[in-house]
């Protein structure tokens, strides 16, 4: 019976633990994405020496002028899908603070706009979060944000 109350006792701690690991595990997995995506349209940028495009697609085929990436993204040069990124697990967000929903990168590599993605799940906790920014250059990096913001334009 004691070692019965001491497993309880046990898995009422490591389940809240376990949950918490997995929500940084996705939100990682989208940020890892996210990031690979944004490099491999700068990098096509400079290899086929033309404009390449990161943006939001709900459908897999075109980019969508509205929405928000959390629907799915492709990569786009000219009328031909690089890739494919399908929509996230539902509760998950992925919002651009300044309404973004496309990134050209031009045959230099360079972005035309810097942006700035959080990711994160409003459900049941916005204590984690991931943001991933998009520079003027085209180079991307992940920061982890801790303050309980989950969004952006919405």
């Amino acid at each position: 019976m004691v070692t019965l109350a001491v497993m309880v006792v046990l898995i009422a701690i490591a389940v809240p633990s376990f949950d918490s690991v997995r929500l940084s595990t996705r939100l990682n997995s989208y940020a890892t994405a996210l990031v690979a995506s944004g490099q491999l349209a700068r990098s096509e940028a400079i290899k086929r020496n033309a404009a390449v495009t990161l943006c939001v697609s709900a459908d897999g085929a075109s980019c969508s002028t509205s929405g928000q990436w959390e629907t799915g993204w492709i990569v786009l040069s000219g009328t031909k899908v690089l890739l494919q990124q399908p929509a996230a697990a539902g509760g998950y967000q992925l919002r651009d603070s300044g309404g973004t929903s496309a990134l050209t990168f031009q045959a230099t590599g360079v972005g035309a706009s810097p942006a700035s993605i959080t990711i994160c799940r409003a459900s049941p906790s916005a204590s984690q979060a991931r943001q991933v920014n998009i520079s003027a250059t085209g180079r991307t990096s992940v920061k982890r944000l801790a303050d309980g913001t989950c969004g952006g334009s919405g």
